[in-house]
Parts: C-alpha cells; structure tokens; sequence
C-alpha cells in the first residue's frame, strides 16, 4: 500500500523542473507562500490559501540540514507528506507507516524531486510545489540519515569488536569464548536524537552474526536493501530488540548480545540455540499518525500518539517469527 501511494507522489513530482530561486529562501514574489510548521518527527502542517494557485512549479528549503550531503547514486531516506492545494486533503503520508527508502538519482526519485534535492543535506527539509494536470500538489520532504552518526564509543573487553566501512556498513569480529547468558547493551555510536519509546515505528539498519562463529545470518546493508521498520516493544519483534533498543537515542548505533532466551530460543527456528549479536543504527523512531488525527503544536499537544496503525515488514533476525 505505502509502495502504491508514494508512487503516486513521485508521478507527481516526477515532472518539470523548481525554478524558484535556490539560493534564496523566499518564493517567486507573485506566488503565495505556503507555510509550514510542526514539531520534528511528525507530519508537517501547512498553511495556505485554497484552492492554492500555483504560478510556477518549484521548491524551497525549509531547513538546510547539518548532516551528510546527499550524493548521486547512494541511498536516501525520506519522509515525505502531500497535500492536494485544492481543499488541503491528504495524497500520500510516509508517516502513516514508515519512511520510503531510494537511491539519490532522477530515475528512483523523478526528475523534479531529484533536483529538488541535489545540494542538501541529511536534516533538510524541502518544499515542492507543483501542478499534475490540474491538481496543485504541496509536498514536504524531509531527509532521514542513513547511518548512525554521533561520538563513537569503545565496548567492553570482551565483547566482539565492529569494524566500520567508509559507507558506514559494520563488520563484526567475535572472539570466541562463553557467551554472556543476559542481554548485553552495548553503544557504539551515541546518536544526538530522541530516545526509543514503546509503541514506536523503528527504522533501522542492522547486521546479525552468531556468538558461536561469527558467521553473519542476516543484514539490511546490502545493495538494494532497504532499512527494517517495526513497533517496538510489543512483541513484534525478538525480546533483546524490545528491550535493547528502548531509551536509546535516534542517531545512535548499538550492539545487542541477545542470548536465546531473548531471542529464538522455543522456536523451530534454526537459530533457536545461538546467541546472536546485533549491531544495529537506529535511523528513525516515531509514533504513527492517521489521516483522521490532528497534527499535535510545537507542544506535543492535539493528538493521541497512535502506533501499531500498520506496521512495516521486519526480516527474520529481527522479527519473532523463525
């Protein structure tokens, strides 16, 4: 469902190309101005009169964003939400369910929202206006990490080591020995975002690896292959996850030792005897919003946090299914 209505987004952002001014913040000067505000994390709202008359398609930066640039060919994660100019009514809403996963070029994106983004930053936040026909679509992207970023930190002795690649991807080296027979939290990068709640949307990008051998039984960081995203704490997903990644900060990268009790232990799964150790970077964490609910102030007020509406796919390491 999510893959159907984003594509709807793209079609509409997919043709011609901004025009408003991108050193600038201010729009064409006969255009109105279409205002945004909300608080981080939850879905934007806009303020515009309607039916909203769009003079020239284009796009503005709302916020420049602090974090990495962007670059052409390497994955991108956004929110994205899409309003209908004519009576404000919602198109699409990543919020609904979790953000959206492409590559950072014009055939993934589209033409328009590709270089509606070219030059920004993880962090940004973007207009896009434009028409389809005779529909004038108010888009707002915001651009979502990719990898944990934040001060890195040291893990105990004797616990495995993790080796990260120039693309952030880790490596974990296991040395053997008894594995600890209680879960083990151990950060790794210390993230400067909120903390992990229950009843959150998770997002994130995560390899396994088993104590016994350190061979790796599954991964989110190939190529092509988009972040993981679930509620957590809710027995969605193994038990070490649950209670591992509660009060850990966005941004942050963590290790869990999760022994079999807390992880596949009980199960027909073929992994039901190992102790599993997870490094994982938490990209987002946020509680899902409907369409029918309203968008809370700049003080988190005017709407009941609703998680559990409709969760993403989550693979078989993380997940309690085996």
């Amino acid at each position: 469902m999510l893959v159907a209505v984003l594509a709807v987004v793209l079609t509409l952002t997919g043709c011609g190309t901004p025009v408003w001014d991108r050193v600038t913040p201010s729009p064409l000067p006969s255009q109105v101005p279409v205002q945004v505000t909300g608080p981080e994390g939850q879905p934007p709202a806009l303020e515009y009169p309607q039916p909203y008359q769009i003079v020239q398609s284009g796009s503005r930066t709302l916020r420049p964003g602090g974090g990495e640039p962007l670059e052409t060919g390497e994955p991108v994660l956004l929110h994205m939400y899409a309003e209908d100019g004519r009576d404000g009514s919602v198109i699409s809403s990543t919020y609904l369910d979790a953000p959206a996963w492409y590559t950072f070029d014009p055939d993934s994106l589209g033409q328009n929202l590709y270089d509606s983004l070219r030059g920004k930053r993880v962090g940004a936040r973007v207009l896009v206006v434009e028409k389809d026909d005779d529909v004038p679509v108010v888009l707002v992207v915001d651009v979502l990490p990719t990898r944990a970023t934040g001060d890195v930190v040291e893990p105990v002795e004797g616990l495995p080591q993790v080796v990260r690649d120039p693309d952030g991807s880790p490596t974990v080296l296991v040395e053997g020995g008894e594995p600890p027979s209680e879960l083990v939290v151990q950060p790794l990068v210390r993230g400067d975002g909120p903390q992990v709640e229950v009843g959150q949307m998770v997002t994130a990008r995560y390899v396994a690896v088993r104590w016994s051998d350190g061979r790796v039984v599954d991964s989110s960081w190939g190529d092509g292959v988009a972040p993981q995203s679930a509620t957590i704490g809710i027995g969605r997903l193994v038990e070490g996850w649950d209670q591992g990644l509660l009060e850990q900060s966005v941004g942050s990268q963590v290790m869990l030792v999760v022994p079999p009790h807390l992880g596949y232990g009980g199960t027909n799964s073929e992994l039901a005897d190992e102790t599993l150790v997870y490094v994982i970077d938490i990209l987002d964490a946020r509680f899902q919003v409907t369409q029918d609910e309203p968008v809370p102030d700049e003080d988190g007020e005017g709407a009941d946090e609703a998680a559990g509406t409709q969760d993403g796919g989550a693979s078989s390491a993380g997940t309690t299914e085996g």
